[in-house]
């Protein structure tokens, strides 16, 4: 398994097991604080190798009336800030080739929103930066054809590339996660994550918002663990009910750590078995 460098100190591939946590969207500056503080306090309880998540544009919002953010400059503020607070490694999303120079200037990885994992402008524009690109895969694509995203990605030289399961559209409203993925995509060569909390998500099914159920996301993250992932993403808030954007996915962060532990439980029970290498 090809071992790649996402932030300083943070790598992905063979033993290597990674979490990406955050709020989905910056809804304000305390708020993403007080989330990185506490993600930050737990990766140190847990000994885990953890980048901070969190978006400062939400372009795909379901309504035009929905929440989406401070925008790219406030939002790269308040993520500075939280580096220069807490020393965690950044990770945040791009959906326009000219917001991925200035994000990469502050955040470590740069995350290509999965209805954008086509796009070959964006995706030839987060790669140039250097910085280690996350590939959501489309709710849309067979796993073996997340290749071409990342054929696009490594084409300017870039192979710190990654490629996250967030499951795939099965009928209307509903996703579901095929674990046989972890398998094909690792045969592109790249590390593969599992998000968590997205791959929980009733695409349409709310009002006027994306629904979920979270009753499934520890079986989930457990099977996908047990199937292969490399690392873990999910998305944590303060107060999910009342979260500003998938409020009906995200974690506490209670729960999160939780989580954490089941999976890292699982995972050195893989390594005890069959070394990853």
């Amino acid at each position: 398994m090809i071992r790649i460098e996402l932030a300083p100190g943070v790598t992905i591939g063979g033993d290597a097991f990674p979490f990406i946590a955050g709020p989905c969207v910056i809804e304000s500056e305390e708020m993403a604080l007080e989330a990185a503080r506490r993600l930050a306090a737990m990766a140190h309880r847990l000994g885990l190798a953890l980048i901070f998540k969190a978006s400062f544009d939400k372009a795909n919002r379901t309504s035009v009336k929905s929440f989406r953010g401070p925008g790219l400059e406030e939002g790269l503020r308040v993520l500075r800030r939280v580096r220069e607070e807490t020393g965690l490694p950044l990770l945040t999303d791009v959906h326009e080739p000219q917001q991925c120079a200035p994000a990469a200037e502050v955040c470590d990885v740069l995350q290509i929103p999965a209805f954008l994992s086509r796009q070959t402008d964006l995706l030839l524009a987060a790669a140039r930066t250097g910085r280690a690109v996350n590939v959501k895969k489309g709710q849309f694509l067979a796993p073996e054809d997340a290749r071409y995203a990342v054929e696009k990605a490594a084409a300017v030289g870039n192979h710190r590339i990654f490629v996250t399961e967030r499951g795939v559209s099965f009928g209307y409203h509903n996703l579901v996660v095929d674990m046989r993925s972890f398998t094909i995509l690792h045969d592109l060569g790249v590390p593969v994550v599992f998000d968590v909390t997205h791959s929980l998500q009733l695409p349409g099914k709310g009002e006027g918002v994306t629904g979920g159920d979270r009753r499934f996301a520890e079986p989930l993250a457990r099977a996908a663990v047990a199937a292969g992932a490399d690392g873990l993403f999910m998305e944590v808030h303060p107060d999910p009910d009342h979260a500003l954007s998938d409020a009906a996915t995200q974690l506490t962060f209670d729960r999160a750590e939780a989580l954490a532990i089941s999976a890292l439980e699982i995972r050195r029970a893989l390594q005890a078995t069959v070394p990853l290498v």
